[in-house]
């Protein structure tokens, strides 16, 4: 009953203390994705991103990242619309990086007007990669004459069955480089003023948290975790609530913005087995 009562009185004369959305995003951030495989993409966030800015009495948005990164398009789109929504609803953004926040993962951590690591964190790899696999021998091994046809001399460039070729190559790697410079650009512009004029920056390695704060790439180094962080800023009655996905027909979670599990991504399928090798390589390139 008091309870009941306390709702009813005027937000102001209340004593229940702030509460703070949490959006967690985890997992390598890849364009599609499916029940099991969950990844990162606009699609599978954007409904949970806009239910955590919704909250209307709430000063600030807290997003949690561990990502090893992915599809800089997909990344890029995420950072977007945090910010979007950040300026729509006139809150502060406070990205707090769990294990990883590489690459993509970094790039949308350059959302938060402030970021935060653990000092064992990893932050960083600022560049481009693409990679894959060629099978110019393998067709012949096994007997199979394998058949293309096109109209345009490029439509086969990169051909995983056909020998690399140096203009191939040469073209990749300029692709390659302007997307990078897109990277850089948001790095210098998110960072300004905090960002130190070091070489390394940009060369794609990645550092730890408390090497990515002597660097810039971060604000500051969390005493304890989240919840600690936000009671120290907002007061001890503040309150954590985590903005989950919805869930579907059958009461399943939609994927995307939950925690991931690379062995579930392996659903049994030949391309789900490829698909969680691609993913756990993502992760292993930083150790995890």
């Amino acid at each position: 009953m008091a309870g009941f009562l306390r709702k009813l009185l005027p937000k102001r004369f209340r004593k229940d203390g702030i509460t703070i959305p949490v959006v967690r995003l985890q997992g390598p951030i890849i364009s599609g994705g499916g029940q099991f495989r969950p990844t990162l993409n606009l699609a599978n966030v954007s409904p949970v991103l806009e239910k955590a800015f919704a909250m209307k009495d709430a000063p600030a948005v807290a997003i949690s990242i561990n990502s090893p990164g992915g599809s800089p398009v997909q990344s890029r789109l995420i950072f977007t619309r945090i910010r979007e929504l950040a300026r729509e609803k006139q809150k502060k953004v406070l990205v707090f990086v769990e294990d990883v926040a590489a690459s993509g993962g970094y790039m949308i951590a350059l959302a938060g007007d402030e970021i935060i690591a653990d000092a064992t964190s990893i932050v960083g790899s600022i560049g481009v990669v693409s990679g894959g696999f060629g099978f110019p021998e393998l067709l012949k091994k096994i007997g199979v004459e394998r058949r293309v046809y096109t109209a345009g001399e490029n439509k086969v460039i990169l051909d995983p069955f056909q020998p690399e070729k140096e203009k191939d190559i040469e073209y990749l790697k300029s692709l390659q480089l302007e997307i990078h410079q897109v990277f850089i650009s948001m790095v210098r512009e998110r960072r300004a003023g905090k960002l130190r004029d070091d070489a390394t920056v940009f060369s794609g390695l990645f550092w730890s948290g408390t090497r990515g704060l002597e660097l810039g790439l971060i604000d500051g180094l969390g005493d304890g975790d989240m919840r600690q962080e936000l009671k120290r800023r907002y007061g001890q009655k503040t309150k954590l609530e985590l903005v989950t996905a919805g869930r579907g027909l059958f009461g399943r979670r939609i994927p995307g913005v939950s925690p991931v599990s690379l062995e579930g991504a392996a659903s049994g399928l030949a391309t789900g087995l490829v698909e969680a090798a691609e993913e756990r390589a993502l992760w292993s390139r930083f150790g995890l």
